[in-house]
């Protein structure tokens, strides 16, 4: 058992798994989210948050955290910041639905490519963190990379922009949140419920929704969002805990790389010669990233 007082300083097979585990479950989501391509996002985020809290309560009850959450229900600063985290995840959540389900699964993988460099950029402008020459060749790089997008569609990739700075801002908030992971998800997906099940109630009141009231399939899909949405964020705040930050850097890129692949080749979403020019800067920042990760480690 690992020493929390001591800094994790190599990768555990356990935590390698359930990182793994997450990345890949996170990979495979746009094909679940698209075959709800039919429901329109707001529901299927009233959903997710519903579903959530069940699947995250019952997590804390296994682990016997559950103190932690009510601590933090009763303190107010808490409570403030468990705001500001659940309303960027849920504006994060809500692009995500919309981009899988309109066809821009590959401005959904671009925003998650871009993301961790971001965050770096945060960390610089926010923390103070000083950034090394490779950091800053990783950011113009990603800088060119957008620009060649830009020029490529006639517009910015906005679908991309929005989802990296939600989660780059929802990551550093997160990080002040002084409670665990699993609580935390817990706090947030609580503050969330009354929103979710007040906009369920409009649906089925004025008989607009698909859950009990579409096909089958849409209410057990619906039903699915909890452990979706819960699962491999539960099992990547395990799986965190027994690996590196090196490992943690490079095996971030799972999940990205795989919504492009299935943009690209299940979807069929075009990808035209300047996307492949603006996704190739986006390799090449990622692999200076890496390496840039690899010297620190």
């Amino acid at each position: 058992m690992t020493d929390p007082a001591h800094p994790q300083t190599g990768d555990t097979r356990a935590g390698f798994l359930y990182a793994l585990s997450a990345y890949l479950l996170w990979g495979f989501l746009p094909l679940y989210m698209k075959a709800l391509a039919n429901v329109p996002a707001v529901e299927v985020i009233a959903h997710r948050v519903i579903w959530s809290v069940p699947v995250a309560l019952a997590v804390l009850i296994w682990l016997r955290r559950t103190a932690d959450l009510k601590a933090a229900l009763r303190n107010p600063q808490m409570l403030a910041m468990g705001a500001v985290t659940a309303a960027l995840i849920s504006v994060n959540w809500g692009i995500y639905v919309w981009a899988i389900g309109s066809g821009h699964a590959l401005d959904a993988a671009l925003g998650y490519y871009i993301n961790p460099l971001f965050s770096i950029f945060l960390g610089a402008v926010l923390l103070g963190e000083r950034l090394r020459g490779l950091q800053w060749l990783a950011i113009v790089f990603a800088l060119i990379a957008v620009v060649i997008l830009t020029v490529d569609s006639g517009k910015l990739p906005t679908v991309a922009i929005a989802l990296f700075l939600t989660w780059g801002f929802y990551a550093y908030f997160k990080r002040r949140l002084p409670i665990g992971p699993n609580q935390g998800f817990a706090l947030e997906v609580l503050l969330l419920l009354p929103f979710g099940l007040a906009y369920a109630a409009y649906l089925g009141l004025t008989g607009a929704g698909h859950f009990l009231m579409g096909s089958p399939r849409d209410t057990l899909l619906l039903l699915g969002c909890g452990v979706v949405t819960a699962g491999p964020l539960i099992l990547y705040a395990n799986g965190a805990k027994g690996l590196t930050l090196t490992t943690i850097a490079i095996m971030q890129y799972i999940a990205p790389t795989m919504i492009f692949l299935t943009a690209v080749f299940l979807f069929g979403e075009p990808f035209s010669a300047g996307k492949l020019l603006g996704f190739a800067f986006i390799w090449a920042s990622l692999a200076v990233y890496l390496v840039s990760v690899a010297r620190r480690g």
